[in-house]
């Protein structure tokens, strides 16, 4: 792998070996969260595929244009979130493509990380930002600003914190004195929030997780990222989906069940109605796979990751699909 890249993509190998194993070795393939380009260089060195890298994240031009100079016309970058790829494949240019892949990699990225600037980290000393495009509210409206319903609501829908209002009511009582501007300041009033000893997963995990998702919208941008993939992806072709919290991966079970029929579960309100009872997609991983001991040595990030496969039918989208703007 190129040396400008800082990271080993998650369950890689596992996803190569579905490529091969269900023969995409050509077309496209869109590598939905490009990120520092791990699963778009390992694409495009190990098939004849082409490649369209999507990210919402502007920082990470640099390493999509290392990618273009090496591999030219095979790599394509767009500086998109999930729920623009409609739009973006349904353009002229793109609407003949042959989509034989979709892979996603949800979460936040390493780049995002571990720069403390950004203010995704609870470990690193920055300020209140979270946001993946730089547009957009920040994290530190929110804690700052909102109610402590509204923000208790936040950390259980989208962490699962059961600790949420109490958490909450003491974030409201520290700003009564002064603004909570840091994210080792708001990880600390977290940790103080919630009973027990110390833990091998930080107290603090869960509420930063909760407000991330809410501020770049994440349940709604993936629900729209998987019903563009049923829409585009050409019959025989896979969809990969790699996430590393509890929430996300029922979002893509539910989805995948909801596309064979299986499911009665209204999965988003921003779903349009199904269509069809014929299912549009096959699962191939009846049970999520998970990484190996080896590589959540090699990787810790890993630990938590489950992948989802499908094989996209011959039938129909089961969802209703608007045309793009």
């Amino acid at each position: 792998m190129n040396n400008f890249l800082e990271h080993v993509p998650v369950l890689l190998d596992e996803i190569l070996e579905n490529l091969k194993k269900y023969k995409i070795t050509n077309g496209v393939i869109i590598d939905a969260t490009f990120g520092l380009g791990g699963y778009s260089t390992a694409i495009l060195e190990n098939t004849n595929c082409d490649v369209y890298g999507f990210d919402r994240d502007p920082e990470v031009l640099k390493y999509a244009n290392k990618l273009k100079e090496k591999y030219k016309n095979r790599f394509k970058f767009f500086q998109k979130k999930f729920s623009e790829i409609d739009g973006m494949l349904s353009e002229p240019n793109h609407s003949k493509k042959k989509i034989r892949a979709m892979i996603f990699d949800l979460g936040v990225s390493n780049l995002q990380l571990t720069k403390k600037n950004r203010g995704f980290s609870f470990k690193l000393d920055g300020p209140l930002d979270m946001r993946m495009s730089k547009e957009g509210i920040k994290a530190f409206e929110v804690i700052n600003n909102y109610s402590a319903e509204m923000l208790s609501n936040i950390f259980y829908n989208f962490g699962d914190e059961v600790f949420s209002r109490r958490i909450a009511r003491n974030i409201v009582k520290f700003r009564g004195i002064t603004p909570i501007t840091s994210t080792l300041e708001l990880a600390d009033i977290i940790r103080k929030s919630i009973p027990g000893k110390k833990k091998k997963i930080d107290k603090a995990t869960k509420s930063f997780q909760a407000i991330r998702m809410f501020i770049n919208d994440e349940i709604t941008e993936l629900n729209k990222g998987l019903i563009a993939s049923e829409k585009f992806l050409t019959y025989g072709g896979i969809l990969c989906v790699v996430s590393f919290h509890s929430k996300e991966d029922r979002i893509v079970k539910n989805f995948l069940n909801e596309c064979q029929g299986k499911s009665k579960l209204v999965i988003s309100k921003f779903l349009p109605p199904k269509e069809n009872l014929r299912e549009s997609f096959e699962i191939i991983t009846k049970k999520p796979i998970l990484p190996s001991d080896d590589e959540i040595k090699i990787n810790h990030k890993a630990r938590s990751a489950k992948l989802r496969i499908a094989k996209r039918t011959k039938f129909s989208p089961v969802f209703k699909h608007e045309a793009a703007a």
